[in-house]
């Protein structure tokens, strides 16, 4: 499986290369095939970009952590 990260610099570089969205979904289908982010996705890269935000990580999320079960709490 491709790493995502991989696909986020590849949109960043294309970003800062100023393709268009739409060129870089078509880019990433073709270099990653069916591993490739969706059109969505590639999308709202794009507009955090261009927001200013050039970080490649997520966003942190309120709600409950995914590693919620432990021992103790069973």
């Amino acid at each position: 499986m491709a790493d995502l990260k991989e696909q986020r610099i590849c949109i960043m570089i294309c970003f800062l290369l100023r393709k268009t969205a739409a060129e870089n979904v078509t880019m990433l289908r073709e270099a990653f095939k069916e591993e490739a982010l969706n059109q969505a996705r590639v999308y709202e890269w794009f507009s955090r970009f261009k927001l200013g935000d050039m970080s490649l990580e997520d966003q942190p999320r309120s709600g409950r952590p995914s590693t919620s079960r432990t021992y103790e709490n069973i």
